[in-house]
């Protein structure tokens, strides 16, 4: 593979996609209007979202490379494709770049993008070896899109925005237990206190579920406040989630080796798109 397609590994556009796609999701949550304002600073926003979101990628890989040389040995960095030194320097300039993006938003959204960013750089280097806490600072980053595409767009974080952003933060933060389990090896090499390292694997599946299912908890509180902040087309793709979130957590229950959480890991995105998708049509529905 090309030094090129590393940097591209490296950045794991997926995620980013996802992560600019989350601002607009706020964004289209906060506010109907669809003026060429509207849509300027949307796109300055998945601009934001995509490139900090790699930039952070980028970063942790740096900080993980001795981790990963045992749990995932084909990186870009512990394969020899990029070097440590070229990886940082990556994540400074899209940094730099996402900053930009912010700065012709508005001031609000500056801060916000800088706030995020201190948040994720504070789990890199310090919270990630203190296991829980770091995994509610990544959870942070993780809701924190949905926000800032309020921000963007009406200058105010909307109620149904702000559900949305808590409902993320808690099926991530499960999510993050998930990946201690798959993690566990190397983890307990490098002395990161995760939930499984520290009270085994089955208590991080426990503890990984309910936070799942506090997540499901909140799905009903857009369509039952008055007036209801969602359309009846949220219900639809609201109850897959549900399902999914709930499935998730009876298989990691079942079977919480680090061959299934690596599924149950992966399968949760799923629900994350259709949640997504259900707040997006239940609010343009």
């Amino acid at each position: 593979m090309s030094k090129l397609g590393g940097f591209a590994r490296l950045m794991r556009p997926v995620n980013c996609s996802m992560m600019g796609f989350a601002v607009i999701v706020g964004g289209a949550l906060a506010s109907n209007n669809v003026s060429a304002a509207f849509w300027l600073n949307l796109i300055y926003g998945f601009v934001t979202g995509f490139v900090l979101t790699a930039a952070s990628m980028a970063i942790n890989d740096y900080y993980d490379r001795e981790i990963d040389a045992i749990n995932e040995p084909n990186r870009p960095i512990p394969s020899g494709l990029i070097k440590p030194r070229e990886a940082l320097a990556f994540g400074f300039l899209l940094t730099t770049i996402g900053f930009a993006a912010a700065y012709l938003t508005s001031f609000s959204c500056l801060v916000t993008a800088i706030t995020a960013w201190i948040v994720f750089f504070t789990y890199t280097t310090v919270g990630k070896r203190s296991g829980l806490p770091g995994n509610l600072l990544v959870s942070t980053c993780v809701s924190i899109p949905f926000v800032y595409g309020s921000l963007a767009t009406v200058n105010t974080v909307k109620m149904n925005v702000l559900t949305f952003a808590l409902m993320a933060f808690l099926s991530n933060t499960g999510r993050e237990m998930t990946k201690g389990i798959v993690d566990l090896q190397g983890d307990k090499a490098k002395n990161i206190k995760t939930l499984a390292v520290r009270y085994g694997p089955k208590t991080a599946a426990v503890v990984a579920a309910l936070f799942y299912l506090s997540a499901v908890s909140l799905t009903p509180i857009p369509l039952l406040l008055n007036p209801p902040l969602v359309s009846f087309w949220f219900l639809p793709l609201v109850v897959i989630t549900d399902l999914g979130l709930v499935a998730s957590s009876f298989l990691l229950l079942r079977d919480y080796s680090r061959e299934n959480a690596r599924k149950v890991k992966k399968g949760v995105l799923l629900w994350f798109i259709t949640a997504l998708l259900a707040f997006v049509f239940g609010a343009l529905g």
